[in-house]
């Protein structure tokens, strides 16, 4: 399979940083430290595509950074690629084969059904979101349409701490016993982003068990607060597409250890 570079070096000044726009030059400068990427991609057609157009045929697309000297970072990142949407009963041992093995689903089904007009899609992706001192965070997700109704998609973060080489944790970064309050700031959050009363039941409208908010494990640590995302269908009709739900420091700040990758946030936006 042909695997193409796109050549993208994370390089960040003292003065700038990757959580979206430029950042300004701060005087503690903590946007300094990073890691060197580039990104990789895997573009297949089908057999049958000819001249169409990749929005009208089978095609698998796969983008990801490779980062220079980091085997644990990319082994992670590979592996949530390949675990994704467990296209089989276990999960392929690398992108091409996953790739490959997607594109002969197709052409089994054509096989099939020779007049079908249906045509399979594989787009998924991890992308880097923000790179600092602290982190490297990362958001993976994509689509994938192999038939029925609607395909699916999915969200998701890693949250990289580059100096001890492993993914940042709730736990890492808040205090013991931080569960009960956390989500009881997190419903009061969720309420009124939902423009829901404090005692609204969330019985007809929402999927959480037994009726009770629920945060996920399935969170971005950001500058501006820890940001959890529910995926399609998992506490909403999937027409209502996902749900995010940003906890701000500000909010949460006495729960948050204050030696952990995040304090640097903590003091630049709670004001501590």
């Amino acid at each position: 399979m042909k695997v193409t570079s796109l050549l993208l070096l994370a390089v960040l000044g003292l003065s700038s940083c990757e959580w979206g726009a430029p950042g300004k030059k701060e005087p503690d400068a903590i946007f300094k430290d990073t890691l060197a990427y580039t990104y990789q991609a895997i573009h297949e057609r089908a057999a049958d595509c000819g001249s169409k157009a990749d929005s009208a045929c089978t095609v698998v697309k796969i983008k990801y950074p490779l980062f220079k000297g980091n085997a644990i970072l990319n082994d992670t990142i590979k592996r949530k690629l390949l675990n994704l949407f467990m296209l089989s009963e276990k999960p392929d041992t690398s992108l091409n084969t996953m790739a490959a093995a997607f594109l002969r689903s197709y052409t089994d089904f054509k096989k099939d059904n020779p007049k079908s007009a249906m045509y399979y899609i594989l787009d998924s992706y991890v992308k880097v979101i923000g790179q600092d001192s602290a982190l490297v965070a990362l958001e993976y997700g994509g689509y994938n349409f192999q038939g029925g109704a609607h395909g699916a998609s999915f969200t998701g973060f890693i949250n990289w701490d580059g100096k001890t080489n492993k993914n940042v944790t709730l736990d890492d970064i808040l205090v013991d016993g931080y569960h009960t309050e956390l989500t009881k700031i997190a419903e009061q959050i969720f309420r009124k982003n939902e423009k829901l009363t404090d005692t609204s039941s969330l019985a007809r409208d929402y999927f959480f068990k037994d009726n009770k908010f629920a945060l996920n494990e399935n969170y971005s640590i950001t500058p501006a607060g820890i940001k959890f995302v529910y995926n399609q269908y998992e506490i909403k009709p999937y027409a209502a597409g996902k749900t995010e739900l940003l906890l701000p420091y500000s909010q949460i700040k006495k729960l948050m250890r204050p030696q952990s990758v995040a304090a640097q946030y903590i003091h630049k936006n709670a004001g501590i």
